[in-house]
């Protein structure tokens, strides 16, 4: 599986809040059975209230990631491969720093 790529949402329970999810895992670890994901939702429901620096746009498909909401998920749950993310590499690890670190 190669990083930075939006899946659809399979798991059933979670799929309605959050359609798709952005695997971030490095490929480096796809012997394991679960990934770490960021999941994504719709721009508009997001509204003003995100921290942009914490939850950039990804306007190739008008959804913004939730980064604080970072889940470990079984690959089983990752659906249909919808696009790749690689071109907001910057922009999602920056993210990521900004959740760990927070500059």
């Amino acid at each position: 599986m190669a990083q930075f790529i939006v899946y659809e949402n399979a798991n059933r329970a979670t799929k309605k809040t959050y359609p798709y999810l952005l695997d971030i895992q490095s490929s480096l670890l796809d012997e394991l059975r679960t990934t770490v994901v960021i999941p994504l939702c719709p721009s508009a429901l997001a509204g003003n209230a995100a921290i942009s620096k914490l939850c950039p746009v990804v306007e190739s498909v008008n959804f913004i990631l939730l980064t604080q909401q970072i889940a470990g998920v079984d690959r089983k749950n990752l659906g249909k491969e919808i696009c790749n993310l690689s071109h907001a590499r910057i922009e999602i690890l920056a993210a990521l720093d900004f959740i760990v670190s927070g500059i």
